[in-house]
């Protein structure tokens, strides 16, 4: 697999006697999107602490690519109300970044307009775009997204996710994203990875979506639920509103399929 960015093989991690990760197999590829999904508890943050290298599995492999860059979105970032830090200042916070290029990221988010707003005046949406401007600050090859529309309203998220796919689309990175929004971020993935300790499904979301261990994970109306076709002819704002026609109406479903895997674990298939 020579365009992998990362690849992790049969990792396992255990913490105070628990299982957190049993064999996970894992890879991201230049300009792919995978999304992991699954339960509370499941060990989604455990699994890109592992990515990241902030953590070291009990056993199993962690391969990345030489000198790869990352570029990590938080789920959320805690600011104390006190501490007088502009939007700005914050992204240059990142080194090498002036005024000049924390503009141009923040623009090409959405969230120009920010730039000079006190980090911790901003909205929810606005915040989501800034943490999301720092990431591509370092010019990544591979982006880790957690949660990325913690934080949204719902009229929001489908265009933050339609968002992260014109970044993959611009940049040919490779994206691992963790999310608990099925019905939204199902289409917008190219892979969907259903971990539960242990990977029990993963592959294209229109297969991922109807397989068995899918739906005793989510119930049995998750197959109603994953698949969501976004059709509009209008754009929002950073807070959700409905700001301006589009010049056409776009569907980010995918269509095609492909095969999906049942993990090593899994007792279905």
């Amino acid at each position: 697999m020579s365009d992998a960015l990362i690849r992790l093989t049969d990792v396992s991690v255990t913490r105070a006697g628990q299982s957190v990760l049993e064999n996970i197999q894992l890879s991201v590829r230049s300009g792919e999107i995978v999304t992991l999904i699954g339960p509370n508890g499941a060990g989604k943050t455990t699994l890109v602490r592992a990515v990241l290298g902030l953590l070291k599995p009990d056993s199993g492999d962690v391969w990345r690519k030489p000198k790869l860059r990352v570029g990590y979105m938080p789920q959320k970032l805690q600011v104390d109300a006190t501490l007088p830090l502009s939007v700005l200042r914050f992204l240059r916070l990142v080194p090498g970044v002036d005024r000049n290029k924390a503009r141009a990221a923040l623009v090409e988010v959405g969230a120009g307009k920010v730039i000079d707003s006190p980090l911790q005046g901003i909205s929810g949406g606005e915040m989501q775009r800034v943490l999301l401007a720092r990431a591509l600050l370092r010019e990544p090859e591979l982006l880790v997204l957690d949660e990325p529309v913690q934080g949204v309203d719902v009229a929001g998220q489908a265009e933050l996710y339609a968002l992260i796919t014109q970044l993959r689309n611009r940049h040919n990175c490779g994206v691992l994203m963790v999310s608990h929004d099925l019905h939204l971020v199902m289409s917008t993935t190219d892979q969907v990875v259903c971990l539960n300790r242990h990977v029990c499904c993963s592959g294209h979301p229109a297969q991922v979506s109807n397989d068995p261990a899918f739906v005793e994970l989510f119930g049995q109306h998750a197959p109603n639920l994953a698949i969501y076709h976004h059709h509009h002819d209008h754009a929002h704002d950073l807070h959700g509103g409905v700001c301006q026609p589009a010049l056409a109406a776009r569907d980010h479903s995918h269509p095609h399929t492909h095969d999906h895997d049942h993990g090593d674990s899994c007792k279905h298939g």
